[in-house]
C-alpha cells in the first residue's frame, strides 16, 4: 500500500462542539504521527478552515502526503458549494509552495447535510436508517442521482482553483460516478452484516483502474464494537450536545479496536489498495475513566485515549492523552 495513513480532525463543529485548538499540540501530535506510526499520508479534515489550513501546513512541513478535507455539517448546499470553493484556494496554496496534496471534496455529504436524506439533523437522519423507515429508505434510492448533480457542480469548481488530484469521501449507497474523480474514495468500515463480502466488495472498488483510497476505516475500543463497524460509538448518552456516560454496561476492550485494524489492512494490502486512513488520531471530549459507564472513550474511534483531568501523560509529557492497542498495532504495521 503506498499510502499509509490516518485521519486527523483539525476541528470541526458538530452540535455546537469542538475540539480544543492549541498550535504546539496539533504540531507535536503531527510529529508523532510520522515518526512513531510512521504515516507518510495524513488525512486532515475539519470544518474551521483556519484551523484545517494550520494543521495541513505543518502535516506537509513535516513532508506528508496532505489529504485536504474539508467537513461540512448541517449546510444547504449553496453553503457546502462556497466552503469547498474556500477550501479550495486554501489547499492550492498549501501546494504552491511545494506540498504533496490531494484535495477531499467533502465526506458523506448525505448523511451529514441537509437536502438528500430525510430529517433536519443528523441524528434524525441517521436514527431513520437505522430504524429502517420506509420512507426514508425509498428515498436512499434517490440518493445517486442528487448526489452526482452536486458532485458535478462542487469538482467543476474545485478543480479551477486546484491543480492536484481530487477525490471524495463516499459511502456506498450514495453512488458516486468516479469518472470526474482521479482517486476512488470510500469510508469502509467492516460491521458482522457484511464481513463476507467485505473483502470481496474492496477488490470490486479496485477492478475499476483507478487508485483507490478507503478513505476512513475503524471501530471503537469495547468487546463487540467490531461487530457493530460504523456504529460501534453510537454508545453515549448526551447532555445537550455533550456525551456524559455510556447508553449500557460494556466490557472495555482495546485490543478489538486493534485486532480490526489489522485485519483490515490486511484485507486492502491484498487488493491492493492505494492508500488507507484509519480512523482516527484522537477524539478530544470523549475522555477515559476507570469507572465504565463514565469511561467515554470507549466510544472513541481515537488510537489515544484523553485522560481525565488532572492525569499526566507518561509515554509523551505534556500531551493529554495515552497510546492505546491500536496505537501500537498501526505503528508495527505502517512501520519499516
Amino acid at each position: 500500500m503506498r499510502a499509509k495513513g490516518i485521519g486527523y480532525d483539525a476541528g470541526f463543529v458538530m452540535n455546537g462542539q469542538t475540539r480544543p485548538f492549541d498550535r504546539e499540540i496539533v504540531r507535536r501530535e503531527l510529529e508523532i504521527i510520522r515518526d512513531d506510526l510512521h504515516c507518510n499520508a495524513v488525512r486532515v479534515f475539519g470544518s474551521d478552515l483556519d484551523r484545517l489550513e494550520y494543521a495541513a501546513g505543518c502535516a506537509a512541513d513535516l513532508g506528508m502526503e496532505v489529504w485536504f478535507s474539508p467537513f461540512t455539517a448541517e449546510l444547504e448546499q449553496a453553503e457546502m458549494l462556497a466552503l469547498l470553493a474556500d477550501a479550495a484556494t486554501r489547499a492550492e496554496r498549501l501546494r504552491g509552495k511545494g506540498a504533496n496534496v490531494v484535495f477531499v471534496t467533502g465526506a458523506e455529504l448525505s448523511l451529514f447535510n441537509r437536502g438528500f436524506l430525510l430529517g433536519n439533523t443528523f441524528r434524525e437522519r441517521t436514527d431513520r436508517l437505522v430504524r429502517r423507515d420506509p420512507e426514508a429508505l425509498a428515498q436512499v434510492r434517490q440518493v445517486p442521482a442528487a448526489m452526482n448533480a452536486f458532485l458535478a457542480l462542487a469538482v467543476a469548481m474545485v478543480r479551477a482553483r486546484f491543480g492536484g488530484p481530487v477525490t471524495y469521501a463516499s459511502i456506498p449507497y450514495e453512488g458516486v460516478d468516479w469518472t470526474r474523480f482521479d482517486i476512488v474514495g470510500v469510508d469502509l468500515h467492516r460491521s458482522r452484516e457484511i464481513a463476507e463480502i467485505y473483502p470481496q466488495a474492496v477488490r470490486t472498488l479496485v477492478a475499476q483502474g483507478k487508485p483507490v483510497a478507503i478513505t476512513e476505516f475503524g471501530c471503537t475500543a469495547y468487546r463487540g464494537a467490531a461487530d457493530r463497524g460504523a456504529s460501534s460509538g453510537d454508545i453515549v448518552e448526551l447532555d445537550g450536545a455533550v456525551a456524559v456516560r455510556l447508553n449500557g454496561d460494556y466490557v472495555r476492550d482495546e485490543e478489538e479496536q486493534a485486532t480490526y485494524l489489522r485485519e483490515l489492512l490486511d484485507i486492502y494490502e491484498e487488493a491492493g489498495v492505494d492508500a488507507a486512513f484509519a480512523c482516527t488520531f484522537v477524539c478530544y471530549g470523549l475522555v477515559h475513566r476507570t469507572e465504565p459507564r463514565l469511561d467515554l472513550d470507549m466510544a472513541s474511534w481515537g488510537v489515544v485515549k484523553i485522560l481525565d483531568e488532572g492525569a499526566a501523560a507518561a509515554t509523551y509529557p505534556g500531551m493529554p492523552w495515552e497510546p492505546k492497542a491500536a496505537f501500537r498495532t498501526l505503528a508495527q504495521r505502517y512501520g519499516p
